[in-house]
């Protein structure tokens, strides 16, 4: 029996060049209906039709190792780094001589996912038209790094994170490379508080602060769609553009922020392994890594030492490999979290039992307190705020004139490492030598010497060349010492002086005729002397 194809009966209807280019025509519809209703937020989720529009491309392929690069996003072009920020740049550079090192700014960020997600890129118009449109920092900020890791991939830092240890000592010898395609950490471990009703969502996440990763990597490409499903939800559940969302505390960590990355990548985990379901209780307490898939999750001490809680431990732990210093951690002041009038945030107890029991307590019993008893509850939380904002506002400052010392100190040991400072020749023996010599002679010292035009000047054509010139003698020398007698071949006749001590000149007779010269006593050394004349 012969089987015929239900298209067969129109067999000449549909060139086999058009049934090929069908897809691609389908998929031009698609985007065209994208475009046409992304403005109002259409009825239908804009995830479906990149759906659609994704089954006519090739898929990804995950490389085999991850890329020798470290990413990092902030303000300003790193060249223009200060203080803090330029050390955490340091630590990056100076422990990972091997990779490359780039920051994407405020300033060139849209054009990197322009380049990498528009038409000459991955294609995809969803992801640039909501990085476009959105005006959350924060949001941004979260979405940019998982878009740079599933495109590049390498390692991501946040700009106020330190490497401790190089990268390359990151991933244990015992664990193949190529087994994995993802390093996460985890960040929060406290499973007790899983019920609570503000602490409940975010006691059990992973790390996003540091991640490493491979390129194209389908963990992150999971996470990229879940937040473009989320602002889709979120725009259509107020009723705005999503440029006009608004969004709280809880609303950013659960739509881009941990809480996100650790549905996503749990989620991610579930679909390689083919498990139903992974228990927080996999990764807590982990003492050590342990490979999910091809997803490897290292303990808290890797990237989240040092938080006061989970187990932490501090940043001297041997398991340590980057240190978070939290200070660029501002956007919680621009997305504000449930703060109770009298007793303010729970999270303040930074998940210690005894503190989040009592806050538990005092809001639970604080409907049934009097009105004046809630006034003065209310008064003392604002000293109590009004202290801690003084102190960490001095605390601040000190920091920053701590940071401002340290940078003149280390530019002034960089200088004189450079061009050290100028130290006089020590005198050579010799010219010990030759001073004394010159001393003995009744001369001056060679630095103290006259200069080659005035001993010019003092030389005259009608000089003798069997004479002897009588040196002059300093103010300050006048002793009852001698001065040295010279004598020539033809035995002249001693040389004497009379001084005249009312008008400062004085008789010479240093010639064999008995000629006499007037000289004038000579000005101090650093004048030129005067020459002597003929009496008249």
């Amino acid at each position: 029996m012969k089987v015929t194809s239900p298209t067969s009966r129109f067999p000449a209807r549909l060139p086999k060049q058009i049934q090929r280019a069908l897809p691609i025509y389908l998929a031009l519809i698609l985007v065209v209906v994208f475009f046409w209703t992304a403005e109002s937020v259409s009825s239908f989720r804009l995830a479906v039709v990149w759906d659609r529009v994704r089954a006519y491309q090739t898929s990804s392929v995950v490389t085999t190792t991850f890329t020798r690069k470290i990413w990092q996003t902030w303000k300003i072009d790193p060249l223009e780094f200060e203080g803090r920020e330029m050390d955490r740049a340091r630590s990056w550079t100076s422990k990972n001589p091997g990779y490359r090192y780039e920051v994407l700014t405020d300033g060139n960020d849209l054009h990197y996912v322009e380049t990498n997600f528009g038409p000459a890129g991955l294609n995809r118009p969803d992801i640039v038209y909501f990085y476009k449109s959105l005006t959350a920092k924060i949001i941004k900020a979260d979405l940019l790094r998982y878009l740079i890791l599933y495109n590049e991939g390498g390692v991501y830092a946040d700009i106020d994170v330190e490497a401790l240890k190089p990268v390359d000592e990151w991933i244990p010898p015992h664990f193949d490379k190529a087994d994995l395609d993802l390093v996460i950490s985890v960040e929060i471990d406290e499973p007790n508080y899983a019920n609570h009703t503000i602490l409940g969502p975010k006691s059990q996440s992973f790390c996003q602060w540091t991640i490493m990763s491979k390129p194209r990597n389908p963990a992150i490409l999971r996470i990229i769609n879940n937040v473009i499903n989320w602002l889709t939800d979120v725009a259509r559940a107020q009723n705005v553009h999503v440029a006009e969302i608004t969004l709280n505390f809880d609303d950013v960590l659960s739509g881009t922020g941990p809480s996100a990355f650790t549905t996503a990548m749990m989620a991610e985990m579930k679909y390689q392994t083919g498990m139903k379901h992974i228990p927080w209780s996999t990764f807590h307490n982990l003492t050590e890594p342990t490979l999910i898939g091809r997803i490897l999750v290292l303990t808290v001490h890797a990237f989240a030492s040092g938080q006061g809680h989970s187990n932490s431990g501090t940043h001297d732990d041997p398991r340590a490999l980057v240190k978070h210093h939290y200070h660029a951690s501002k956007w919680p002041d621009r997305h504000k979290r449930y703060s109770h009038p009298g007793y303010g945030q729970v999270e303040e107890c930074n998940w210690k039992p005894e503190c989040v029991a009592a806050w538990d307590n005092n809001t639970a019993l604080f409907p049934s307190l009097s009105e004046e008893e809630k006034e003065k509850v209310i008064a003392e939380k604002k000293r109590l705020d009004e202290e801690k904002f003084n102190r960490e506002e001095e605390e601040r400052i000190q920091r920053e004139n701590d940071d401002r010392d340290r940078i003149d100190r280390e530019t002034r040991e960089r200088c004189e490492k450079l061009d050290p400072p100028f130290e006089m020749p020590k005198p050579k023996p010799e010219e010990e030598h030759h001073d004394e010599e010159h001393k003995d002679e009744g001369e001056q010292k060679p630095d103290e010497q006259k200069s080659d035009e005035q001993k010019s000047e003092e030389k005259k054509p009608e000089d003798k060349p069997d004479e002897k010139k009588s040196e002059d003698k300093k103010p300050e020398e006048k002793s009852d010492e001698k001065k040295p007698e010279e004598k020539s071949e033809d035995k002249k006749s001693e040389e004497q002086k009379e001084e005249h001590k009312g008008d400062g000149w004085m008789l010479l007779q240093d010639k064999p005729d008995g000629e006499n010269k007037v000289h004038k006593e000579p000005d101090p050394p650093h004048h030129a002397p005067i020459d002597p004349k003929p009496e008249t």
